[in-house]
């Protein structure tokens, strides 16, 4: 160790030494060749060695200085424009110097007055010109390297947005940190900048003439394969569309990247992290920001249970509430991978939190009684759901044990339990539903409103969070989309015309959370459900074609659209509410709160109590006749009716089963 560090120490006395000697020795060029500017040829070789010892001094001044400054310091390999700030500081130090020395002895006599100066911008250029020539030496080689030692091809982009992080993400170009990418020119949207240039990059016009720049470079055989856009999503809207930039893209088979974080870079290598853009990118509306306060005072140093903690709302409500420091987090779900996989993600981001993972189902109620009562949570959220409209359409017993009969589980183990509150996420399919899926949760809801209004001051508060659909989340469409196009497509939509309201998966996180904070700063408010507003609805078949622009392929020409007609159960639109529901605004930006018809307390027991008897006997055409009778707005899809009028005539395969296992035991 002792040797090593003995060699690393005369390693850096001799890199800074031989900084120290070429500073010197240009100082004393540097006055040399001011003299021989400055006089003829004649008078130069007369006074030779007076010349000769003034220069010397220049220089040894000029080496005294930059010791002092610290220019012999700096890592030439990393010149940048702080050590051309040193490098003239250091110029003209001792310059300065060297004229009072000078003058103190023999008046400025022996040398002409104006050699000083020349020999000041001389030493400038001396100093500066082998640093940055060994950089560019250096970056090219590294560049060079770099291309030797990788498969992958060079990319060829048009930066979009003539900003610093362009600046910054050329200069990674240019010293190897992103030597993958080529940058052939800049478009700047606002067209303030046309005719520039940005590290010789060329600022050629504004979005509409990308076009002409790309059929250019193509002529030139450097067609782009990408743009990049350097702006964040909130500016780059206030100068133009960024729908526009993606179907201008998409018609050029130029894939669409973006800069994450930009405004957060601190270094050059911050650049590496270009991404795609993604759909939420796309998303008209202004992302939710979370009140801080209230929300952290509901999580901080308590105890959180979260159900349904392996899927997509679960795990990044997980993640989010670890973020907020809780003393314990609850994590529940009836998969070991998934409960798993959450579980070890947080221990490894967050190692303070005490996490404690249970599997279970929440349609068994023992158990999900056992594990409130053992864990003793001061907020229970409800994610765990079946919520895939399809597969519940063909199973509906299931979705009304999991949805229906599991959300009263929870609920009466957290009431009994007192635990503070309980949160049910649920969904706009619940309004008006077409599917028993929807039907499912629109009687979790009720069941929550009934708890919530029928509880009294200091009892269990019951919040329900309504939202769409969630871009990204497990079996969403898009991560389909994603599948169907590195396929090859088509890309399957169910008809030209459906559509559905889009959040991101932490907008919704957002939105729970802060529905939970608002409702227990707010007890007198009873039996609401929060919605989000979320702006326009959009087409299916829209976000098809954004897919495929975004990946640099043009929609019906390169991936086609195949429309498939719709699934069991599936509605064209969505409604966020009922139209005879009850609006407010809630005093939060983006959420509304809707008061559904509340139902009375005991009958909603009844009905649960009947409800899950049905279950148990598996009574498909008693479960969906009561569904219909209590949720009056649910429509039973025709693959529903068939499967009752099934049930009506088929064999009691059930009873004979029951029978048989009776003779066995």
């Amino acid at each position: 160790m002792t040797i090593k560090m003995s060699k690393d120490l005369s390693r850096m006395v001799l890199l800074r030494g031989a900084a120290w000697l070429h500073d010197t020795l240009m100082g004393i060029i540097a006055l040399m060749l001011a003299l021989v500017l400055r006089l003829d040829r004649d008078a130069f070789l007369y006074n030779l060695p007076t010349y000769v010892m003034a220069a010397v001094v220049f220089g040894v001044v000029v080496g005294f200085v930059g010791f002092v400054v610290g220019m012999n310091r700096g890592i030439w390999r990393y010149a940048s424009l702080r050590d051309f700030v040193a490098i003239a500081k250091t110029a003209t130090i001792a310059t300065c110097l060297f004229i009072v020395f000078h003058f103190m002895l023999v008046r400025l006599d022996s040398i002409p007055r104006s050699a000083p100066i020349i020999a000041w911008a001389f030493l400038i250029i001396l100093l500066a010109a082998p640093r940055a020539g060994y950089r560019s030496y250096r970056n090219q080689r590294d560049r060079k390297r770099d291309n030797e030692n990788t498969t992958e091809a060079i990319k060829r982009v048009l930066l979009i947005g003539a900003t610093d992080t362009a600046d910054a993400f050329i200069k990674a170009t240019e010293e190897g940190h992103q030597s993958r990418f080529e940058v052939l020119a800049i478009i700047d949207e606002r067209g303030r900048r046309s005719g520039r240039f940005i590290r010789g990059v060329p600022i050629i016009g504004t979005l509409e003439a990308m076009e002409e720049a790309v059929a250019r470079f193509e002529a030139q055989g450097r067609r782009p394969d990408a743009v990049v856009l350097t702006r964040s999503r909130q500016e780059f809207s206030r100068h133009a569309r960024l729908e526009y930039l993606v179907e201008l893209a998409g018609r050029m088979k130029l894939e669409v990247l973006c800069l994450p974080d930009m405004f957060d870079m601190q270094d050059i290598d911050a650049v590496s992290n270009v991404r795609p853009i993604k759909l939420e990118d796309l998303l008209q509306r202004e992302p939710l920001h979370l009140d801080g306060a209230p929300v952290a005072a509901m999580i901080k140093n308590r105890t959180i249970m979260i159900t349904g903690a392996g899927g997509s709302i679960g795990s990044e409500l997980a993640r989010q509430i670890a973020a907020l420091e809780p003393s314990n987090l609850v994590l529940v779900d009836a998969s070991e991978f998934l409960i798993y996989s959450i579980e070890r993600e947080l221990r490894q981001r967050y190692p303070r939190i005490r996490l404690h993972a249970a599997l279970c189902n929440v349609r068994e109620r023992d158990s999900i009684a056992r594990v409130i009562n053992a864990t003793q949570p001061s907020v229970v959220f409800h994610a765990a759901a079946l919520k895939h409209v399809p597969i519940v359409e063909a199973q509906p017993l299931e979705g009304l044990h999991t949805n229906a009969i599991g959300t009263r589980n929870v609920a009466e183990a957290a009431a009994a339990a007192k635990v503070e509150a309980m949160i049910l996420v649920s969904t706009d399919k619940a309004v008006r539903p077409w599917n028993v899926m929807g039907g499912s949760k629109r009687l979790a809801e009720m069941f929550c409103q009934a708890m919530d209004l029928h509880s009294s001051d200091g009892d269990t508060r019951f919040i329900t969070v309504r939202f769409g659909n969630v871009l990204g989340s497990a079996g969403s469409v898009i991560p389909l989309f994603e599948k169907q196009l590195k396929e090859g497509g088509p890309l399957t939509v169910t008809h030209p015309e459906i559509e559905r309201y889009f959040m991101t998966i932490s907008e919704a996180c957002l939105l729970i959370l802060q529905s939970a904070a608002h409702s227990l700063s707010n007890r007198e408010q009873r039996g609401r459900i929060f919605v989000l507003d979320m702006g326009s609805p959009v087409k299916i078949a829209d976000l098809a074609r954004n897919v495929i622009r975004l990946s640099g392929m043009r929609p019906d020409a390169d991936v086609k659209i195949l429309y498939t007609g719709l699934r069991p159960g599936e509605k064209l639109f969505e409604e966020l509410f009922d139209p005879d529901e009850l609006t407010d605004r809630t005093g939060i930006a983006n959420i509304l709160a809707a008061f559904p018809r509340p139902i009375e307390w005991r009958l909603v027991q009844r009905i649960f109590d009947q409800m899950e008897e049905l279950i148990r006997d598996h009574d498909l055409p008693g479960a969906i006749r009561l569904l219909k009778s209590t949720v009056q707005e649910f429509v039973p899809s025709q693959e529903i009716q068939a499967m009752i009028e099934r049930e009506k005539t088929a064999p009691p395969l059930l009873a004979v089963t029951r029978v048989k296992s009776e003779t066995d035991d």
